[in-house]
């Protein structure tokens, strides 16, 4: 179906004109058309697309989920046609499994949206003067159809219900899920309560206020926040991450909602509540990111999804314009960049999943922003999305979903949202009061952009306003006092108030990143600059710590010896601060973008070539961006390994007689990686190996680590430095223990036999007259999977992650594990090189997680097999390699199971 999805387009006065439909011929009576090949899509004809097929019921969705855009485009003719064909057409007791929550915003929202405007038009005298309540009654038919739903100990509905047979029935094929999203148990209370204000009837409002009372009390008490799914049955959190997007996003919305709309105290309690929680926890402006529910101030992840982008409208609406304004301006950097908004990025602001539904939440929150603001600044960006529509979403039946913004490629799809919310927002941002036939302010949206009259709270109210059983906190909260309705002024309708917010972040996003001072600026004094620059920071100086304490920014130490800051601006000690510590954040992205770019290294190897190895063990090392450059050293450096006294190497060598012309072993931390390369060097090392000291880390679960230098010169470091994970490296101890005599090979790729013997034999008597060498060929010959792996790694160019270590064994490296695997590090990995100091991690504002552990459990997991690998006898088949490649392969497929339901 499509009204030829009309022409986008602007006209001198700056407003958006629709086209005429086309008479429906492409699609109708189908669910949604399918732009591209201009025919309908109907469930169950076309290949399934999973979850998403949950929102389509044959029930000509996309007609439905239209009806009050056509009124408020003005478009009252094609309204009364609409409305007929809905009534005459569409069947409601098919047998087919919906989704109750899409359901309910689309299909009922959208019936009782339609019967808000065409009583609303029946009243003017003019139009639906025949109109006698039939979408109404439509929307109770339904309303019962999904009330079966909730026939669940908790309140909480099943996710699914079949529209014939419900969901217990033996020919309902659902009834057996356990869990739902917040948002899909949360989003009900609108349209539910609207259907009791409006028929009489209290069942509905009153399972929707059921099922959000026992959200609430569900909540994590100590942070007042909620994850992400819950089970239905039991009311345990599944999923105990936090956000205001994806599965949360529409619960928060429909608490301040509800108030507006039914007049209800307790609805505004709580979300001043959980308001309180995300300021204080996932806000970390421009950012949102998803935290712990019960540590909430551990990120739960380094991306941000699409739909969040409603939030800076629904902030309006609480009155807390400021954060809006600041989320809103780093979300149109990003659309500047990919021209839509990808269906997640990163805090870097890349890509990490491309896709995009020509989803309207931004647009949503460009309106009301403009509302608020009556800055023409946000007609602009309206003009800049409609522009990219044309250009790049138009095809010749409507407009269809971008398949990879980065690409440009089209998917065959045009949800029901698009002309439902996004034609809608966009008219309304254009519109003069003139171009309205009715009063939009008498009218609250639904998350579907619905209209519903907001008399209806003082219609039917069969419901106890408040719920005396429910225990609110108190919170010292000025900024409770903005909560809509109030009588202050929220903000001044200033053109330059909201400016002066967007200003410091009109280059967050940027092709090359933010661009930092140059010190030629820097002597001129010109533009802002923070007390403390990035490049200069050191995490061992108590006044650099004391300087960011004042512009918001915490240090977090890692278990892993990283370090992680963190920026909230409601914790600096003044606004100004707060931007200081904005500036320096971005600064310190910008020094680890420059530096991977300008810095990659590839993967070194370490091979053991002495016996019983004779260079059939080969670990994955990391490189160091000082001293020897192996790969100008084809040869590599050759000779037998020794642990160095003291283990970290941080001060002058105890046992340099046997340190001198051999290859230094040493532990990570408590000093820099070159004061460690200059220790070992004075003693007489030709070579040196640092081992990270962080239980059951491994190369095959983390993208690799660059040794960074201390900011000086370097020159003076000549041996070579390779960097092993704990895994690699107790190989190599282990080796020792049961060998003594270990000698290896540090070279830029692994080399064959021939070449580590120069052209020299294996002594034959060894193979005939030592019987254990039968079991260790077959031991090692299951190692050359994993010298495989490495020399897989190398023609991949595996990127390197820069590493820099300080006083209290702390490092400097970043990069985005969500995405990461083994063989994907190169897309997400970032470097600072030349510091001192360390960029953020996974709780900062700006910034990705480190990448050496992914996950909270996951040195953990690895413990106890590290453990029993200290223990490997080479001559019986303790742990075989074939094992142990075998556990490292469970983790990533866990971690790429974890990569698929994240959204």
């Amino acid at each position: 179906m499509s009204y030829d999805t009309a022409c986008l387009c602007f006209s001198r006065s700056m407003r958006v004109t629709v086209a005429s439909p086309k008479n429906l011929e492409h699609a109708y009576p189908a669910d949604e058309l399918m732009p591209l090949t201009c025919r309908g899509r109907v469930r169950g004809q076309e290949p399934s697309r999973g979850d998403v097929d949950d929102a389509l019921g044959k029930f000509s969705l996309t007609l439905i989920d239209t009806l009050d855009t056509l009124v408020v485009l003005n478009k009252t003719k094609e309204f009364e046609e609409a409305v007929k064909k809905v009534i005459k057409d569409v069947n409601l007791d098919n047998d087919i499994v919906v989704s109750v929550f899409e359901t309910n915003i689309r299909v009922l929202g959208g019936l009782l949206g339609g019967h808000s405007v065409a009583i609303m038009l029946k009243e003017k005298g003019e139009h639906m003067q025949w109109y006698n309540g039939e979408l109404l009654h439509m929307a109770k038919e339904l309303g019962y159809k999904l009330l079966p739903a909730f026939n669940t100990t908790s309140g909480l509905p099943y996710p699914r219900v079949n529209l014939k047979f419900g969901v217990r029935h033996p020919e309902a094929r659902t009834g057996t899920e356990t869990d739902t999203c917040t948002a899909c148990a949360g989003t009900l209370i609108l349209e539910f309560a609207a259907l009791s204000r409006f028929t009489g009837t209290s069942i509905f409002e009153e399972y929707a206020r059921k099922a959000l009372d026992f959200i609430w009390e569900k909540r994590q008490r100590s942070s007042n926040l909620v994850g992400v799914t819950i089970n239905i049955h039991t009311g345990d959190w599944v999923r105990k991450d936090s956000g205001v997007g994806a599965g949360i996003d529409s619960y928060y919305e429909y608490l301040l909602k509800a108030y507006v709309l039914l007049g209800d105290d307790s609805f505004l309690e709580r979300f001043n509540t959980h308001y309180d929680a995300i300021m204080r926890y996932i806000s970390q402006p421009p950012l949102l990111l998803d935290v712990h529910i019960h540590k909430p101030m551990l990120n739960a992840r380094t991306w941000m999804d699409s739909l969040l982008a409603f939030f800076p409208g629904l902030q309006v609406l609480k009155g807390d314009i400021r954060p809006a304004i600041e989320t809103h301006e780093m979300l149109y950097q990003v659309i500047k960049k990919h021209n839509f908004l990808p269906e997640a990025f990163t805090t870097d602001f890349r890509v990490h999943w491309a896709q995009h539904p020509l989803r309207p939440e931004f647009a949503e929150s460009t309106y009301f922003l403009y509302k608020a603001t009556g800055d023409p600044y946000y007609l602009e960006v309206g003009k800049t999305l409609i522009e990219n529509l044309n250009k790049y979403a138009r095809v010749p039946c409507g407009f269809a979903a971008m398949k990879d913004v980065r690409t440009g490629s089209h998917e065959d799809r045009m949800d029901s949202f698009f002309l439902a919310e996004m034609f809608k927002y966009l008219y309304l941002l254009f519109a003069d009061k003139e171009d309205m036939i009715f009063d939009i302010e008498d009218y609250i949206f639904t998350t579907e952009a619905h209209l519903l009259p907001l008399w209806l709270s003082t219609t039917n109210q069969t419901i106890s306003k408040k719920n005396t059983t429910t225990e609110y906190t108190e919170l010292d909260d000025s900024n409770f006092d903005w909560t809509c309705p109030n009588t202050q002024i929220l903000f001044p309708n200033d053109p330059m108030f909201a400016q002066s917010i967007r200003e410091p972040l009109k280059n967050v996003v940027d092709k090359s990143c933010p661009r930092g001072i140059s010190r030629a600026e820097e002597s001129l004094g010109s533009g802002p600059k923070p007390p403390l620059r990035a490049r200069d920071f050191m995490a061992s100086n108590p006044e650099h710590l004391e300087i960011l304490k004042k512009m918001g920014v915490s240090l977090i130490h890692l278990k892993d010896g990283r370090v992680q800051l963190v920026q909230h601006a409601v914790q600096a000690a003044s606004s100004l601060d707060a931007e200081d510590g904005l500036r320096f954040m971005q600064e310190m992205i910008e020094l680890s973008s420059q530096q991977q770019k300008e810095q990659q290294l590839p993967p070194r190897a370490v091979q053991i070539v002495s016996h019983p190895f004779f260079g059939r063990v080969v670990l994955t090392a990391g490189p160091a961006q000082f001293g020897m450059d192996l790969s100008k050293h084809k040869s590599g450096t050759r000779g037998f390994v020794v642990t160095i006294k003291p283990y970290n190497g941080c001060s002058e060598i105890t046992n340099p007689e046997a340190v001198k012309e051999k290859i230094a072993l040493m532990q990570r931390g408590q000093c820099m990686f070159a004061e460690k390369a200059r220790n070992i060097q004075k003693a007489g090392a030709i070579g040196g190996i640092v081992i990270d000291d962080n239980e059951g880390s491994s190369s095959d679960t983390a993208p690799l680590f660059q040794m960074a230098g201390d900011g000086k010169n370097t020159d003076d470091i000549t041996i070579p430095m390779l960097f092993l994970f704990n895994k690699e490296g107790n190989i190599i101890l282990d080796a020792i223990r049961e060998y003594e005599a270990v000698e290896v090979l540090l070279s830029d790729k692994a080399k064959d036999r021939a070449t580590i013997f120069k052209g020299k034999m294996i002594p034959n008597y060894i193979i005939d007259s030592n019987l254990e060498m039968e079991n260790m060929d077959q031991k090692l010959s299951e190692n050359d999977s994993h010298k495989q792996n490495f020399e897989e790694a190398s023609s991949a160019s595996q990127d390197v992650v820069a590493v820099s270590e300080e006083p209290e064994g702390e490092s400097s490296d970043v990069t985005d594990p969500d995405s990461l695997s083994p063989a994907h590090a190169d897309s997400d990995s970032v470097s600072i090189s030349d510091q001192d100091s360390y960029t953020p991690g996974t709780d900062e504002a700006s910034t990705p997680e480190p990448a050496s552990m992914q996950g909270d459990s996951q040195p953990q997991e690895q413990k106890t097999e590290t453990e029993s690998n200290s223990k490997v006898n080479w001559d019986n088949k303790v742990q075989p390699m074939e094992s142990i490649l075998a556990d490292w392969n469970e983790d990533i497929e866990a971690f790429e199971m974890m990569e698929k339901d994240e959204l």
